[in-house]
């Protein structure tokens, strides 16, 4: 009873929070990220044992239904349903997946079987969120391909475009139908958005986005994200 009785406390302080904030209250006081940061309650970090935080709805990996059980890492593909998301961890490397998402994890090195170590990402369709420390890796859209040099990275992936929002790390984009049109990026808090497109003029398939249209994920999420692997975003420090 105490446990929920605190959980309710802690959540009607969030909403007055976001409510100041929303309001412009209180980011004359506290930049808004560090003011959500400094409510947040982190979850501890998730055992070795375990892949899966949470699963809304449907996901598969490999063709498998998804539960509370299954291990995730290199080589597997995992898809979600439409309106499901899926929360998991692979080695030091924590991933939001939402709906109707098909994601393809590719391994460090494709010899060693037993290593956790990620490669890559291929994000054929969908929206995922990631995060990861210092690690060199590569993540695919059919329209772009972005060299990740530890970062937490939210992106959305159709045929023709791709949004992808550098929350905060340092990237280098390029637009996978014309290699002159390429972009770095250092980011401390989303701060440059991109549209990858999958044609366009020579050098301009990759065009900034208005931080204002940020679609779709939160620095709450990034936070889960981040406490499921032991660790705390820039912003928040």
């Amino acid at each position: 009873m105490e446990q929920c009785q605190n959980l309710e406390a802690a959540g009607h302080q969030r909403r007055r929070l976001l409510q100041g904030l929303a309001a412009g209250v209180l980011t004359a006081m506290l930049p808004a990220a560090k003011a959500v940061a400094a409510i947040f309650s982190p979850p501890p970090r998730l055992p070795a044992s375990r892949s899966v935080y949470r699963v809304r709805g449907k996901a598969w990996v490999n063709g498998k239904r998804v539960d509370e059980n299954t291990r995730i890492g290199p080589n597997d593909t995992v898809k979600t349903g439409k309106n499901s998301e899926l929360v998991f961890v692979v080695g030091d490397h924590a991933m939001l997946l939402r709906g109707g998402s098909h994601l393809k994890i590719r391994p460090k090195d494709e010899n060693d079987f037993t290593s956790l170590l990620i490669g890559g990402l291929s994000l054929f369709a969908g929206k995922l969120l990631s995060v990861s420390r210092n690690k060199g890796m590569r993540i695919e859209t059919p329209t772009a391909t972005i060299g990740i040099r530890g970062t937490g990275v939210y992106l959305e992936a159709g045929p023709d475009k791709t949004y992808f929002c550098t929350c905060y790390g340092d990237v280098d984009v390029e637009a996978n139908g014309d290699s002159t049109s390429k972009l770095s990026v250092h980011s401390a808090h989303h701060d440059r958005p991109l549209h990858i497109y999958r044609e366009g003029q020579p050098g301009q398939c990759v065009h900034d986005v208005p931080r204002m249209a940020r679609p779709n994920h939160t620095d709450e999420e990034l936070l889960l994200a981040e406490a499921l692997v032991g660790r705390v975003p820039p912003f928040a420090g």
